[in-house]
């Protein structure tokens, strides 16, 4: 098994954003160290395949990810959803499709909000109550931390 630049791409994104200090994942034919602290910046990730000499991969830090979007936070009777884990935030369940839900949008419990992906697993964010869409806290296709308010609704 082989991992692509862009799988440890987004794997260091992931620890980037998260509180894991360190990853590491074998498998028969490779491993893959990602170190946060401790390690210099130039070795900070590095790939190797049974075999041959290690790769070094460029570190990835949240300033390399889009610029997020502006803190949304909910007002006295508004419901905050929240994102339930550290991954991509995605608003449509394919990039030819409509979002989801927009500003303004009228939802009810349980209704798909957004996906979030993570290393190719794709969670579906429901409506926790029945309102309306105030605000819209990340852009499509953003890096998202855990606990970061991804909407704002105003109850029915």
């Amino acid at each position: 098994m082989s991992l692509t630049y862009d799988e440890i791409a987004e794997v260091i994104k992931l620890i980037d954003s998260s509180s894991c200090d360190e990853l590491v994942i074998e498998t028969g034919d490779m491993k893959l160290v990602v170190r946060r602290n401790g390690a210099p910046a130039a070795a900070a990730a590095e790939y190797t395949e049974r075999g041959s000499a290690p790769v070094k991969v460029a570190p990835i830090s949240a300033r390399d990810t889009p610029a997020a979007a502006s803190k949304v936070e909910a007002a006295a009777g508004q419901v905050e959803i929240t994102a339930p884990m550290v991954g991509t935030f995605y608003r449509a369940p394919n990039p030819e499709a409509p979002p989801f839900v927009e500003v303004g949008s009228v939802v009810r419990i349980g209704q798909p909000l957004c996906l979030i992906e993570v290393m190719k697993l794709f969670t579906t964010i429901n409506s926790e109550v029945s309102g309306r869409i105030i605000q819209i806290g990340a852009e499509n296709a953003e890096l998202v931390e855990y606990g970061r308010a991804l909407f704002v609704i105003e109850p029915a």
